[in-house]
Formats: structure tokens, C-alpha cells, sequence
């Protein structure tokens, strides 16, 4: 285990030993920017705004002040939870509370899930027995609210993760709901990739004086990725990203539907390549095994809808395959950003029917990417490495 420095970067920022120490147990020694600028502030009770991109380490910049100030008090059982967490999705709830979950074990306090999609019996049982934070979905937790299962009263500390995903999946309305029935008064701490439309009306209604931080990188997300877009034909496509991920360590495919993903990971079963799905039809538990093998390196490719991989953080993700284009340029650098994390290079590989090429090119045109699009069938060497091969060589279809 590494030794524990009381006077290290995290300790500096005035977290107490007992959340330093399984950090350092865990080998993180110094924060991510994000948690460097935040962590003094939520300390001191203001109110955050943040801008930062998933994987950027907020998940600590709000979870250990959250911890810190919550901590000092015996839980009893029924007790009301008095700091709230509130995420877009069933797994970066999970995420969430397997990232925050030892750490509140070390300050002795009690930590609940919920989401949708699953049964409640656990959840309340955890509820009835009394807990310190809540980490839920807004859906579930206003289920719960209004079975009087859960009492909303005693909220100290609220934190709304992905504001802007949340936003775009239809959930202000039922943030801003459960933002009227926290009557206690609270410090709230928003962290955000975008602060326009209805996150701007959330900050400006609902927080108090906030104090603004946000992370910029360096270098634009898009410079950090190996961007190809390949030019395949319907009936050889699957064989395609079967070859793609042939070359892959750990790779995941978005699908438009729910449906092209199910038949897609069983066209690349059928191709010999072990792939599993995410996506809202299938089952919280499936869906919590493919993730869950596929953080833990046992999975290599995860086929996935939009939605269902709203907010994952998964880290190591060396190739994203577009097997169905974006819809937009924000849509590509939303999927593309689960690779080229941390400082570290990735692939991004966009697949392209003949009747898909002018909407890629405005794709194209929105990011500033001058990458060719190039015709490959499955059969060709290049697929397996083309991280390392150079398309400005060979001339556009």
C-alpha cells in the first residue's frame, strides 16, 4: 500500500486523512484539475458550477466535499438522507457509487442506489434502513417520493451529474420538480459539459452565487484521435467491424436503435467475436453483467445505443467504431470521447454506406476534420491496424 502524505496535493486541498488514505490505497496521489479547483470551494459550502467532460475526474470533485461535510453523524435506521446525488442514467448511478462507495465506508456513513429498470425491494430495504446519500435517477426518485418512501426534507447537500445529459434526455422538468421539494436549505454543485439552454436556466434558478470552474484542455478533444472514415457496403459491414475489432483491446460500436445493436452483436458472434449489448429493452442486471466484464477486460467489444451510454466512464478505450454515423457533429464528439481520454491517443472509426457520405461530410465540415472517406471490404489488411495507417495517401472514393 503507498504510504499516506498528510501533506500531499489531496491533503493540501483539506480533505481529511481517513478519505486520503484509500485514495493513496488506491495509488491516486494528485487530482485531476477539476477536483483541484473544486474540492476548496464545495469544502467551504458554495455553491459549484462546473464544467468538465466525463472522465475528467468530477465524480471526486463533488463526492469527497460531499462525504466530508456529511460525515460526524450515527445513521439510524429510517433515517432521511441528507445529500443527494442525481445522474441521467442506471450506470453512471452504479458508476457513481462504485467510485464514492469505500469512501464514504472510511467516513462511516451509508450510501443508497436507485434507478429505474429493476425492483425496488432493495433499494427501499437500503432507504428503510437509513442512509446519508443517495445516489438515484430522476425518474425512480420521484417514484419513490411519491410513495412516501423516501423523505426529501433533510437534503443538505445536492449534486445534478451530466446536467447537460439529463437535459437532453427530457429530465429538467423532473430535476427542477425535485428541486421544489428540497426544503431544506442546501448547497447544490452542478457539474456539466455544456452550460447553455436549459443548464443555464438550472444554474441561474437554482443555484445560489455559484462559483464557476471549468477545465479546459490543451488541445482540442478531436487532435488527440485518429479519425477514419471507411466506405463499406451493406452486406459486407458487420464482417467489416468484426475486422476492426480483430485489432482492438478493448472497443465499443453505437448503434442508432436498440434493434441494429441486438442484430449487430449477433452478426459479430456469428463472425467470432465475443460482443455484448447495452441498450434501455434489455434487463438492468444483462445490462449491468456486459458492462461491468467489459470494465473489468473480459469483454473486449460493447455495442451500445446513445442512450444507454450517456455518462459511462470506462477507461482504456482504445478504439469507438461509428457502425451507424452520428446524427450530428456534437452526437461524433460525444461518442468519440470515450477514447483519447486522460491525455491518451484513441481511434475513432466511422463506418459510411454510399447514401450516408454527404451527411459525414457536414460532420466532417462542423469539426474541421479533412480525413478522406476510403472505400475497404473485410478482406483488407488495413482494418487490423489503422490506428498506424496513414488514409492521406490513397486518394478519396
Amino acid at each position: 500500500m503507498p504510504t499516506l502524505d498528510v501533506n500531499g496535493p489531496f491533503s493540501a486541498l483539506g480533505l481529511d486523512a481517513d478519505l486520503v488514505e484509500p485514495l493513496s490505497a488506491r495509488g491516486i496521489s494528485e487530482p485531476f484539475p477539476i477536483q483541484a479547483l473544486a474540492i476548496p470551494d464545495a469544502l467551504a459550502g458554495r455553491d459549484i458550477c462546473g464544467k468538465a467532460k466525463t472522465g475528467s475526474g468530477k465524480t471526486l470533485a463533488f463526492g469527497l466535499p460531499l462525504l466530508q461535510r456529511l460525515a460526524g453523524e450515527e445513521v439510524k435506521p429510517g433515517r432521511a438522507p441528507r445529500g443527494l446525488v442525481l445522474v441521467p442514467t442506471r450506470e453512471l448511478a452504479r458508476q457513481v457509487a462504485d467510485v464514492l462507495e469505500p469512501l464514504a465506508e472510511a467516513k462511516k456513513l451509508k450510501m443508497g442506489v436507485c434507478y429505474g429498470g429493476t425492483s425496488m425491494d432493495t433499494q427501499l430495504k437500503s432507504l428503510r434502513a437509513g442512509t446519508d446519500v443517495v445516489i438515484a435517477t430522476p425518474g425512480r426518485l420521484i417514484d419513490l417520493r411519491q410513495r412516501g418512501e423516501i423523505d426529501l426534507g433533510q437534503i443538505e447537500v445536492v449534486v445534478l451529474d451530466e446536467a447537460d445529459r439529463m437535459a437532453d434526455m427530457g429530465f429538467t422538468p423532473q430535476v427542477e420538480w425535485i428541486l421544489r421539494h428540497l426544503v431544506k436549505e442546501h448547497q447544490t454543485m452542478l457539474f456539466s459539459a455544456t452550460l447553455d439552454g436549459d443548464v443555464d436556466r438550472l444554474i441561474r434558478y437554482e443555484l445560489t452565487d455559484p462559483v464557476h470552474h471549468e477545465v479546459v484542455s490543451a488541445t482540442p478533444t478531436v487532435s488527440r484521435m485518429a479519425h477514419r472514415f471507411v466506405l463499406v457496403h451493406q452486406l459486407d459491414k458487420v464482417k467489416v467491424a468484426a475486422a476492426i475489432s480483430a485489432g482492438a483491446s478493448r472497443i465499443i460500436v453505437f448503434c442508432r436503435t436498440k434493434r441494429g445493436a441486438d442484430s449487430l452483436t449477433e452478426g459479430l458472434r456469428k463472425e467470432g467475436v465475443d460482443a455484448r449489448a447495452i441498450h434501455g429493452d434489455l434487463r438492468q442486471q444483462v445490462r449491468e453483467r456486459a458492462l461491468h466484464a467489459f470494465t473489468a477486460g473480459r469483454l473486449r467489444v460493447l455495442v451500445a445505443t446513445d442512450v444507454a451510454a450517456r455518462g459511462l466512464d470506462v477507461e482504456d478505450i482504445d478504439v469507438v467504431v461509428h457502425f451507424d454515423p452520428p446524427e450530428d457533429h456534437k452526437n461524433y464528439l460525444h461518442r468519440s470521447g470515450r477514447t483519447a481520454r486522460a491525455g491518451r491517443e484513441g481511434l475513432v472509426v466511422t463506418l459510411v454506406l454510399w447514401n450516408e457520405q454527404l451527411e459525414v461530410e457536414k460532420i466532417q465540415k462542423r469539426l474541421g476534420l479533412s480525413a478522406p472517406i476510403i472505400e475497404m471490404f473485410s478482406n483488407d489488411p488495413r482494418l487490423n491496424h489503422l490506428a498506424s495507417w496513414d488514409p492521406a495517401s490513397v486518394p478519396a472514393v
